[in-house]
């Protein structure tokens, strides 16, 4: 992923005049995305994570109060006389957090119950919260169509989701897992053509770099990195077990970032977009870098220990 994301955003600014007529499928390509993408969740996680959910609770702050809050006042203080890129460096936190975070945190070790249940209720909100932080922070500087994010959240996110995990819950495990083996490959081809398309939309932008993007590209990398430092930081500070440490990083830092590509394309001018795909090239970079610093903080100090217990057996 962290090489296929910026290859893929090449490939659209490259080849904007031959694929930017396709930009009416994406949101039925990326609801395919998101139902292959569910197909490893179900319901009793969530269940699990409701009798305890000061961990799901910790994710949501970070997710939706601390991080539109902190792109909002670090936007207005960089980019004040810009409202449009202010409205797209908060689009990038607000929406929902990532599917691909389950892979990471399966990755490192992580608690997959709670990382799927994060998920889940995030994406039953997002069509709530995301439209609503937008009008609240930059509602006074942007018109938006509120009922038209809600109707596209709900189908390319929520609906999508809702099946892949009614799939899992009531299909036999194996016949779920042939499924998922099956349509696997071909949604990370669609996520590949996704972030291609949206590129195309926003190409004008990037391919005439000044200072002025360089300016939006190192601030879009510092927001993004805070929210994975932010997330590890408040775990620490709960003294929340390693595993739930290891959800909430990817779960707080990571974001549905091609849905918010796609949003900010449907409904925003394209300058709204920019931040959003300049975060597509950072996110799974910041993903293995803090799996990096896992390994190094987090997970070292429980292999030493299991080392030296079985030396001592």
């Amino acid at each position: 992923m962290p090489l296929l994301t910026p290859s893929s955003v090449a490939a659209g600014v490259l080849l904007s005049q031959h694929i930017s007529w396709m930009a009416g499928a994406v949101p039925w390509i990326f609801a395919f995305i998101t139902f292959t993408g569910s197909l490893s969740a179900n319901f009793q996680s969530l269940k699990r994570s409701i009798e305890q959910p000061l961990p799901m609770i910790m994710a949501l702050f970070v997710l939706h109060i601390f991080m539109p809050v902190f792109a909002w006042g670090s936007g207005h203080l960089i980019f004040s006389g810009d409202p449009l890129t202010v409205t797209g460096l908060i689009m990038g936190v607000v929406i929902p957090t990532g599917i691909t975070s389950l892979i990471w945190a399966a990755m490192y070790k992580g608690n997959v119950g709670l990382t799927l249940s994060i998920i889940l209720v995030d994406t039953v909100l997002s069509p709530f919260i995301v439209p609503l932080s937008l009008s609240v922070l930059a509602g006074a500087n942007v018109q938006m169509d509120v009922w038209g994010m809600m109707k596209g959240l709900a189908e390319m996110v929520v609906i999508p989701s809702i099946a892949g995990m009614m799939v899992n819950q009531f299909s036999p495990p194996l016949r779920t897992q042939a499924i998922s083996r099956t349509l696997s490959p071909f949604s990370k081809i669609c996520l590949m053509i996704v972030i291609a398309i949206n590129s195309s939309e926003i190409a004008p932008y990037i391919t005439h770099v000044d200072i002025k993007f360089a300016g939006i590209a190192a601030m879009v990398f510092f927001i993004a990195m805070t929210g994975y430092a932010v997330a590890w930081l408040i775990g620490r500070l709960m003294k929340r077990s390693r595993d739930e440490i290891v959800s909430l990083i990817y779960t707080g830092g990571m974001r549905n970032i091609s849905a918010g590509a796609v949003l900010a394309v449907s409904f925003f001018p394209s300058q709204v977009a920019v931040p959003v795909v300049i975060g597509m090239l950072f996110q799974q970079i910041l993903a293995a870098l803090f799996g990096y610093l896992l390994r190094r903080f987090e997970l070292k100090p429980v292999v030493m220990k299991y080392e030296k217990n079985r030396s001592a057996t």
